[in-house]
C-alpha cells in the first residue's frame, strides 16, 4: 500500500490493450465533464451536489449538440419578420404598406396596357358622373386588371341614391358602370328639418332641392317607412288628395290630414280606405270640406263629428236663438 492507505500496483502487469482501453476511456470522461468543472469551479475536490450534476448533464448535452446547416439563418429571419410586423401593428403602418403594394401593382398592370382609359356609365339622373367614378374607387391610376368589381359595387351601394349597381370589366382598357337609382317619393318631416325619402323610407338628401318641392309631405316618426302604402289609399280619391297639405303619422298608430285651408281630418287607426271613402261622400255631396270647421274626426265607425270655428259657431248659436219659439203671454 501506498502512504494514503490505497494498493500500490504496478502498471507492468495489466495487458497493452486493457491499458490503452482505460486509458482512452479517462480522457473521454476528462473531455465531458470539462465544461461543469467549469461551472463548478472550486468544488473540484468535492462530491458533484444533484444540482452540479444536472448542469453537467445540460452542459455536456449543449455542447455535443449539432443543428443542421441553416437552422441559425432561419431562426434569425423568422426574427426579424416577427420584428418588423410587430412594429408595423404598432406605428399603424400595415394600411400605408398595403396602399403602396396596390399601388406598385396597379403601375405594373398599368405599364402592361391595363389602365382604365375610358368609362361608360349608364343610369344615373341624380348623382353626377364624378360622383360615380369616385364612389367605385376609380382614379388615375386604378388598373382594370386589379380592380374588384364586387368591392365597387358595394361602395357605390353606400350612396343612398343608388339602390343598386353593375360594373363590368372590358379589356384591355375599359369599363362601364350601371346604376339603379332610387327616386324620390315624397317629402319627410321631423323636429323640424326636411329630407327627400324614397319609397322603402330611405333618406336621399337632407335637404329639399327646388324641384322636389311638389313631393307630398308626410311628418312624424315614422312616416317616411309608411307613407307608399298611405298615400296609395289617397291615390284613389285625386280630389282629396289634391287638397291635402301634409299627412301626419300620430304616435306612429294612425294618420291625420291637414288641407291647404287649415282644416284637420282625423283618421281611425284601422278601416282608413273606408273612412276616406265616407270623407270623399261627403264633400260631393254636402261640401264638408269646404264649410267653415275647423276639424273633422272619423275615428269612430258610425259617426261624423266635426267642430265648427268661433264665427260659424257664434252665427249657428245665433240662428238657434232666433228660431226658440216667443213665451205665451207675450211680454211682461
Amino acid at each position: 500500500m501506498d502512504g494514503r492507505g490505497r494498493l500500490a500496483q504496478s502498471l507492468t502487469g495489466i495487458a497493452p490493450l486493457a491499458f490503452w482501453r482505460e486509458r482512452g476511456r479517462m480522457r473521454s470522461a476528462l473531455r465531458a465533464s470539462a465544461p461543469a468543472r467549469a461551472l463548478v469551479g472550486a468544488g473540484r475536490g468535492r462530491a458533484p451536489s444533484a444540482l452540479r450534476r444536472t448542469l453537467q448533464r445540460w452542459a455536456s448535452w449543449l455542447f455535443d449538440l449539432r443543428l443542421p446547416a441553416g437552422v441559425g439563418l432561419t431562426a434569425c429571419g423568422a426574427f426579424l419578420l416577427a420584428t418588423l410586423t410587430y412594429g408595423l401593428v404598432i406605428c399603424d403602418r400595415a394600411a400605408v404598406m398595403v396602399a403602396a403594394f396596390r399601388d406598385a401593382r396597379d403601375a405594373a398592370a398599368n405599364a402592361a396596357g391595363f389602365r382604365i382609359a375610358a368609362v361608360a356609365l349608364a343610369g344615373g339622373r341624380h348623382v353626377s358622373r364624378e360622383e360615380i367614378i369616385a364612389g367605385a374607387g376609380v382614379t388615375g391610376s386604378t388598373s382594370l386588371l386589379f380592380l374588384d368589381v364586387e368591392d365597387a359595387r358595394e361602395r357605390l351601394k353606400t350612396n343612398p341614391w343608388i339602390g343598386d349597381a353593375t360594373l363590368l370589366k372590358l379589356y384591355p382598357d375599359r369599363l362601364q358602370i350601371d346604376i339603379k337609382e332610387r327616386e324620390p317619393f315624397a317629402l319627410w318631416q321631423q323636429n323640424g328639418r326636411v329630407s327627400v325619402v324614397a319609397d322603402d323610407g330611405t333618406v336621399l338628401e337632407p335637404y329639399v332641392d327646388p324641384r322636389l318641392t311638389h313631393l307630398p309631405l308626410v311628418v312624424g316618426v315614422g312616416a317616411a317607412r309608411r307613407a307608399k302604402d298611405f298615400l296609395a289609399l289617397l291615390d284613389r280619391y285625386p280630389a282629396l288628395r289634391e287638397e291635402v297639405r301634409a299627412s301626419v303619422l300620430i304616435g306612429e298608430r294612425r294618420w291625420n290630414l291637414r288641407l291647404r285651408n287649415g282644416l284637420d281630418i282625423r283618421l281611425p287607426e284601422t278601416g282608413v280606405a273606408e273612412a276616406l271613402a265616407r270623407l270623399a261622400a261627403l264633400d260631393k255631396d254636402k261640401k264638408l270640406l269646404s264649410r267653415d270647421i275647423v276639424w273633422i274626426d272619423l275615428r269612430l265607425p258610425d259617426r261624423v263629428t266635426v267642430e265648427l270655428s268661433e264665427g260659424a259657431a257664434a252665427q249657428r248659436a245665433e240662428s238657434l236663438k232666433d228660431k226658440k219659439p216667443a213665451k205665451k203671454g207675450g211680454a211682461a
